[in-house]
């Protein structure tokens, strides 16, 4: 009797914990039910090959979601569109007995969004977001960098289609 009251209460615990949870798109549409294309972004900084890094990020971003449908032609519900307007590096670390030669860099990009709807040409977001990754210096600069741009546009586009998949607009 005592472990059928304690599975009884164990069971309506879990429950309760289960009761805030939402399966499927939190905006309040069906998922799929609506698609996005994504225009190649330009790119307004002096680092190259920022572009296909940030479009490729962006399209997986939206297929891992599952919101909205990813759409190539040209008849998506909504047009995500932007600009790469800033690439900066900042020295975090720095070795124990050389003040001058760094060891880490933290890396950002700052991309635009502009999120339209085809048909109305509303604009739904028109933010900036930030990817952000760290990279260590070894022998090569260039090569840590090439190498970090692809997990700063993966937390980019994160950050990207969240605004549009769970924003309140």
């Amino acid at each position: 009797m005592r472990a059928l009251a304690y599975l009884c209460t164990l069971s309506l615990l879990l429950l309760a914990g289960c009761a805030g949870y939402k399966l499927g798109p939190t905006n309040g549409t069906h998922a799929g039910a609506r698609s996005v294309q994504v225009m190649p972004f330009q790119n307004h900084t002096i680092e190259p090959r920022l572009i296909d890094a940030v479009n490729t990020a962006l399209r997986r971003g939206f297929m891992q979601d599952g919101t909205y449908r990813l759409d190539t032609q040209g008849d998506a519900t909504y047009v995500l569109t932007g600009d790469i307007i800033r690439y900066n590096r900042e020295a975090v670390a720095f070795k124990p007995n050389d003040v001058i030669s760094v060891v880490d860099y933290y890396l950002t990009m700052t991309v635009h969004v502009v999120a339209t709807e085809r048909g109305t040409g509303k604009v739904i977001v028109d933010r900036e977001v930030t990817g952000r990754a760290t990279i260590r210096v070894g022998a090569d600069q260039s090569s840590a960098e090439r190498q970090a741009v692809p997990i700063m546009a993966d937390d980019l586009a994160r950050k990207a289609v969240s605004l549009l998949a769970d924003g309140s607009w």
